[in-house]
C-alpha cells in the first residue's frame, strides 16, 4: 500500500478513501493512552471529546450490507452528517484497511436521497429505495476523544478513542476501541505507532468495523471462520509485490479468525482450524522471502509463527481426536459385538478425558490469540505487507525485482521436484516417510495457491484440485497415526483403550493405502500449470 494524499473534501462529491488501523482496548487502558510516550511524541494540538450517535440504515432484506455498503446518519456535537462507506479495497493489509467513503453535512437527521444519487452506488440506492425503502437497523452511541498526530516524514493521522455501545432493539454490545486514521502520508507509520502501543498496553486487533458488529447484533448472526482466498496479482507484479500481497492475505485470515476464536472456539472448532491455517500459510510464505524481506523481520516472524503454531496445534489435534476419530472408532468397535462392549466403555472414559484436555487446549489457544505477542505478530506481518516495495539494505542485487511469474515458476518447479523425490517410494513408505510426503505436498499446495492467478486459471484449478485430494489422503493417514499418541497420553492405566485405538488406527491406515496410491496417480497425471509445455 503506497502513501496516500490528503483526503479531498467529500462534500464536493469527490470519492475519498478512509485508511485506518483499529485496535480493541479496555476502558481502563484507554484512560492511559493519551499520556503514552508514543502518543505524546506525535500529538499536535489538544484532544477533542464529542458524543457521537449514528443510526445505520438498510433495506429490510439487507441489500446494502450484501453489497458491502454502509449508510449512516450521525450526530457529532452540533453537526449532522450523512456517510456512505464501501467495501474494503482489494489487497488491503488488515488491520490497516482502506475503503471508499463519502460524507456530507446535512441540515436534519434524514437520508438525503439527492446526495445518494451522486455516489458510485447510485444504482444500488435507487433499487433499495424502490424495493422497500431504507429503515434504521442499529445505532452506535459512543464518546470519541480525538487527537491530531504528525510524524517526522510528513505523515498526518488522527487518534480516536471510542467508548460506548452498539445497540439493536434490546440488544447491546460494548464499543471500546482506538482508531488510527490516516489523513495523508505513509500507512506504515500507523503500524509503527500501534506496535509501540502494543508493547505497553493490552490492545488486540479489531478486524470488524462498527457496521459489521451492528449487523451481527441486529440479525443475531454469529460470524463465520475466515478461509483463505485467492491472491490477485497484477500482470506486471514483481516478486516483492507478490510476497507483500500474499502476506496481506495471510494477515487478513489470521486477524479475522482471532476474534471468533476468542469468542467461540469450543462451540465451533473451525475457528482454531482456520486460524492455524492462516499462521501456517504465513509461515510458508516467509520461507519464500529470503533476500526479499529484511532478515531481522523474517527471523522475528518465524519465531512468532512457530510459537503460535505450537500454541494452536494441541487444540486442533484434540478437536480431530475427540470429534472425529474417537466417535468413528466407537461406532466401528460397537458393530463387532462380543468383547467389544468393555472396550467401548474404556473408549467412553477416554472421551471424557479427551474432552477435559480439549477444553484446556482451547483455553491455551484463546490465551495465544489474546496475547500481546500475537498482536505484535499481526502488526509485524502487516508492516511486511505494507513495505513490500522496500529492498533489504546491504544488497547490491535485488531478488525482489524479479518478475513475479518467473519467480513463481522457478519456486513451484523446486517444490514439485521435492514432492516427487519424497513420494518416489510411496508404496513402501512408513509413517515417517508419509509425514515427509505430506509436508512436501502442503508446501507445494500453499505455493500453488499463492501464485495461481499469475497463470491460466483453468490449468491451475485442475492442478490444485488434484493436489488437494492428495493432501486429504495424506492428512487422513496422519490423523490415524496421531490418534495412538494422543490415546497413550490420555488413557493412563486403561490399556484396553490404547490397544483398541492402535488397532483401529492401523486398520484405517492400511485401508487408506489404495486411496492414497490413486490420489497420487491422479495428481502425477496433471501437467504443472506454470509450465509452458
Amino acid at each position: 500500500m503506497n502513501p496516500v494524499p490528503p483526503r479531498t473534501d467529500p462534500r464536493r462529491t469527490a470519492r475519498a478513501v478512509e485508511t485506518e488501523l483499529k485496535l480493541a482496548i479496555s476502558p481502563a487502558a484507554a484512560a492511559r493512552l493519551r499520556t503514552h510516550p508514543a502518543i505524546r511524541a506525535h500529538a499536535r494540538g489538544r484532544p477533542r471529546t464529542t458524543r457521537v450517535v449514528s443510526t445505520y440504515h438498510d433495506t429490510p432484506d439487507r441489500r446494502l450490507a450484501r453489497a458491502g455498503v454502509a449508510l449512516r446518519v450521525r450526530r457529532e456535537g452540533r453537526r449532522w452528517l450523512m456517510t456512505v462507506k464501501g467495501e474494503a479495497l482489494p489487497g488491503d493489509a488488515m488491520p490497516v484497511t482502506s475503503r471508499p467513503e463519502l460524507e456530507w453535512t446535512i441540515e436534519r437527521p434524514e437520508i438525503d436521497t439527492m446526495r445518494l444519487a451522486t455516489t458510485p452506488w447510485r444504482a444500488l440506492f435507487a433499487k433499495a429505495l424502490r424495493k422497500g425503502g431504507l429503515v434504521p437497523v442499529f445505532v452506535t452511541d459512543f464518546v470519541r476523544t480525538s487527537l491530531p498526530l504528525a510524524f517526522p516524514d510528513g505523515t498526518a493521522a488522527t487518534l480516536a478513542i471510542d467508548l460506548g455501545h452498539v445497540g439493536a432493539g434490546t440488544r447491546r454490545a460494548p464499543i471500546a476501541e482506538i482508531e488510527l486514521e490516516l489523513a495523508g502520508g505513509d500507512p506504515c507509520r500507523l503500524v509503527e505507532l500501534a506496535t509501540r502501543l502494543a508493547a505497553d498496553l493490552p490492545v488486540s486487533i479489531e478486524p470488524r468495523s462498527k457496521a459489521e458488529r451492528g449487523y451481527a447484533l441486529a440479525d443475531g448472526i454469529a460470524g463465520e471462520p475466515s478461509r483463505a482466498t485467492e491472491v490477485e496479482h497484477a500482470d506486471e507484479a514483481t516478486a516483492r509485490g507478490a510476497i507483500a500481497s500474499i502476506v496481506a492475505g495471510c494477515v487478513r485470515q489470521i486477524a479475522r479468525n482471532s476474534t471468533g476464536l476468542r469468542d467461540a472456539s469450543l462451540r465451533d472448532p473451525e475457528w482454531v482450524h482456520q486460524m492455524r491455517i492462516g499462521v501456517r500459510r504465513l509461515r510458508s510464505c516467509l520461507a519464500l522471502a529470503d533476500g526479499i524481506v529484511a532478515a531481522d523481520a523474517l527471523d522475528a516472524l518465524r519465531r512468532d509463527t512457530r510459537w503460535a503454531l505450537d500454541a494452536l496445534g494441541p487444540a486442533r489435534d484434540l478437536d480431530v481426536f475427540a470429534q472425529e476419530t474417537l466417535p468413528a472408532a466407537m461406532v466401528d468397535l460397537a458393530r463387532t459385538g462380543g468383547d467389544a462392549t468393555a472396550t467401548v466403555a474404556a473408549l467412553r472414559s477416554l472421551a471424557r478425558r479427551a474432552a477435559a484436555r480439549r477444553r484446556a487446549a482451547h483455553a491455551a489457544a484463546v490465551a495465544c490469540v489474546s496475547s500481546t505477542r500475537c498482536t505484535r505478530l499481526v502488526l509485524a506481518a502487516t508492516a511486511v505487507a505494507l513495505s513490500g516495495g522496500t529492498a533489504p539494505e546491504g544488497r547490491s542485487d535485488d531478488p525482489g525485482a524479479e518478475p513475479a511469474r518467473r519467480f513463481a515458476a522457478r519456486l513451484l518447479d523446486r517444490r514439485a521436484r521435492r514432492l516427487a523425490r519424497a513420494a518416489a517410494r510411496l508404496a513402501e513408505a512408513g509413517p515417517d516417510e508419509r509425514h515427509a510426503i505430506r509436508i512436501a505436498a502442503k508446501k507445494l499446495r500453499y505455493a500453488a495457491e499463492f501464485f495461481a492467478t499469475l497463470f491460466p486459471r483453468k490449468r491451475s484449478r485442475a492442478y490444485r484440485r488434484a493436489l488437494a485430494d492428495l493432501q486429504d489422503e495424506l492428512g487422513a493417514f496422519n490423523d490415524a497415526t496421531v490418534a495412538p499418541r494422543i490415546t497413550a497420553a490420555l488413557a493412563g492405566p486403561t490399556a484396553s483403550a490404547t490397544v483398541a485405538v492402535e488397532a483401529w488406527s492401523a486398520a484405517r491406515a492400511g485401508a487408506s493405502a489404495p486411496r492414497l496410491a490413486d490420489a497420487w496417480a491422479r495428481f502425477a497425471a496433471v501437467a504443472p500449470f506454470w509450465s509452458r509445455g
